[in-house]
């Protein structure tokens, strides 16, 4: 499965950067979220909190932490378009169902493990799934009236 994912991850990102239709689509006015305050951000939470200050484990820390803001510069940059096309609403919207389902088994391993610890995943994941919710209320509504997505501007 991570063969699968880091093949279709880098599939991702060779057809935003190579493929002709798909690169035409970026508009670079629209995305102007400054990623790397990000990025600066979650490595300092990494440095300063984490369950062992050990490499791997400011690494690990980092990672997640970054994934759980990873998706804000694409909300960003659908909330200043306003229209979203299908493809992309489903897709964002089956990203924010993967973390939250990860939740219902955080859930389920808190009862079911002696030991379970990984707390800063917990939260990270929470923090991930509360910054879709937004979208999942705009993704409902225009799924039940059975319209195009649109978000506020």
């Amino acid at each position: 499965m991570k063969v699968v994912f880091i093949a279709s991850s880098l599939a991702i990102v060779w057809c935003m950067r190579r493929h002709r239709v798909v690169r035409r689509s970026y508009d670079k006015e629209l995305d102007t979220f400054r990623h790397y305050f990000l990025v600066a951000a979650c490595l300092a939470l990494a440095l300063l909190v984490q369950e062992k200050f050990t490499f791997l484990e400011v690494l690990w820390a980092f990672s997640i932490y970054l994934e759980a803001v990873a998706i804000l510069p694409q909300l960003v940059l659908l909330q200043r378009s306003g229209n979203v096309d299908n493809l992309t609403g489903q897709y964002v919207f089956f990203l924010g169902a993967y973390r939250a389902f990860y939740i219902l088994n955080w859930i389920y391993r808190y009862f079911t493990e002696t030991h379970f610890s990984r707390w800063i995943s917990c939260v990270s994941g929470l923090v991930q799934t509360a910054l879709y919710a937004d979208f999942f209320y705009y993704y409902f509504i225009s799924w039940k009236n059975n319209s195009k997505l649109q978000l506020p501007a």
